[in-house]
């Protein structure tokens, strides 16, 4: 079965196709130049470059593969949380390409998509504990299998991702900051008493990080000379933190406490008993270093499984909606031309319709 996957949930436009569960190829259209002159997205642009850049990418994409549109077999698009406009371009593009196919459409959950990247490189065993980390959600999920997930705690205000970035951009870092926040926190060791560990005094599984945020600026504003001078380009940002390694301690204690209170909630989730089988980490904060070792550790210690995407799974990606896309259709589930795109901050209804699977004839209608 032959899917093709439309990602368009932000600022990244990109289609992929997935073939049984393989990725053929992904074209991907970064705006990341259009909106660092604005350090951050700005909704009107982003859908507007998608409306452009989609057609060409599709071209590309079958040009690659050496598919012809007919060989596609099921549409998938994100259908939320994002931006609404952006949405509305992926999943316009996508109802279109079905109606005109006669193929079945899946509007896929970017969020759970991102938790299951990782399944097109290798296995992952259910039940996984799931932490998806970015820069607009920090969720703690039970992935019980492919097509059930159940949300066990989430950022309140701020996402880890987001105090990454705002503190980069305070720092007069280049946008997005987040990669430059790890790569400068990893030439220091980090300072336990310099920032505190957020909204752990408690006995829930949510996260919160908006006083981190706060607690990054009070320091800067009594540490001014740490603010770049100006933007610099990637050499000159390492050369400039090379004679400054102050400002290294700042990002490896900020990456340390964001790091210490994603693992102390995992490890409260675990401590309960449940049987879980394999630990998931997705999302763009998971390709970040610091993450990914405490990860380990943790995993080791509890003798799971750890299974982490590659850093191209991490970011926004269409690989990752038409993986999910061909789970869900493989397994019967799929929508009609009705199906709505939802903004960040509403909750993602599981409305599918019910349908006799490709790969098992012998399916119910519910």
């Amino acid at each position: 079965m032959l899917c093709l996957g439309i990602e368009t949930s932000c600022d990244e436009s990109a289609l992929a196709l997935v073939e049984d569960g393989r990725l053929l190829d992904e074209c991907l259209h970064s705006q990341e130049a259009v909106h660092a002159l604005f350090g951050g997205v700005v909704p009107e642009l982003a859908s507007r470059r998608h409306l452009t850049s989609l057609p060409f990418l599709l071209a590309r994409l079958l040009e690659r593969t050496g598919r012809n549109i007919h060989d596609v077999q099921v549409v998938a698009a994100a259908r939320g949380p994002g931006l609404m406009g952006s949405l509305l371009v992926g999943m316009g593009m996508a109802k279109g390409l079905a109606l005109s196919l006669n193929v079945p459409l899946v509007g896929v959950n970017h969020l759970h998509a991102h938790l299951l990247a990782a399944g097109l490189e290798q296995d992952i065993v259910f039940p996984a504990l799931g932490l998806l980390v970015s820069g607009g959600h920090t969720h703690l999920y039970r992935v019980i299998s492919p097509s059930e997930f159940e949300l066990l705690g989430r950022s309140l205000d701020d996402a880890a991702g987001e105090a990454l970035d705002k503190t980069a951009s305070m720092l007069n870092m280049p946008y997005p900051g987040g990669r430059f926040i790890d790569a400068l926190a990893a030439m220091a060791e980090p300072d336990p008493r310099m920032f505190p560990r957020p909204y752990l005094d408690n006995k829930n599984l949510n996260f919160s990080f908006s006083g981190l945020k706060t607690a990054v600026s009070l320091h800067l504003a009594k540490h001014p000379h740490l603010r770049l001078p100006r933007l610099p380009d990637n050499e000159a940002l390492m050369s400039w933190a090379r004679k400054n390694p102050e400002i290294c301690t700042v990002c490896a204690s900020l990456n340390w406490s964001i790091v210490e209170a994603l693992r102390i909630k995992i490890e409260r989730e675990l401590d309960l008993g449940y049987p879980y089988r394999s630990l998931i980490a997705a999302g763009g904060v998971a390709a970040n270093s610091m993450l990914r070792g405490i990860l380990r550790k943790t995993a080791e210690q509890r003798s799971l499984p750890l299974i982490l995407p590659s850093a191209t799974l991490c970011t926004d990606n269409a690989a990752m909606i038409g993986y999910m896309g061909w789970l869900l259709a493989t397994a019967g589930w799929s929508h009609d031309l009705n199906v709505e795109a939802v903004p960040r901050g509403k909750p993602i209804p599981w409305d599918y319709h019910v349908q006799c699977a490709r790969l098992d004839s012998s399916c119910t209608r519910n």
